[in-house]
């Protein structure tokens, strides 16, 4: 379920955006699937549709949706990420007892930096 929080940080566009993006990423959203329309998505949401609209705007142009009027809009094949990264993900996540979100990326953000400057 995609939420907005208006008062937040983060523009609302980008929160549609990024939560379309890691349902397509983690598989919870599949190939194929047919997302609301732009105006049923806004309603939905209680946003304006031009947010709905850059959203996925954004999305198609990272290749993670595709848009027609006979089809609507659905979820591209191919960017789900594999088995292993979704289980290695959820293994970090049951050990971070006790740290934020904020912390957590954080850790992956460090690790990442390691193994690119060591290989």
């Amino acid at each position: 379920m995609i939420t907005v929080d208006p008062a937040g940080p983060v523009a609302p566009f980008e929160q549609v955006r990024s939560q379309i993006a890691d349902g397509i990423r983690s598989g919870a959203l599949a190939e194929g699937f047919r997302l609301p329309s732009i105006r049923q998505l806004a309603a939905d949401l209680r946003v304006a549709a031009g947010t709905v609209a850059k959203a996925y705007s954004a999305l198609e142009f990272e290749g993670l949706i595709e848009s027609s009027r006979a089809r609507g809009t659905r979820v591209r094949g191919g960017n789900a990420h594999g088995v292993r990264v979704r289980e290695a993900a959820q293994a970090f996540v049951e050990a971070t007892d006790g740290i934020t979100l904020d912390e957590a990326l954080g850790a992956v953000r460090a690790a990442w930096a390691t193994r690119r400057h060591s290989g």
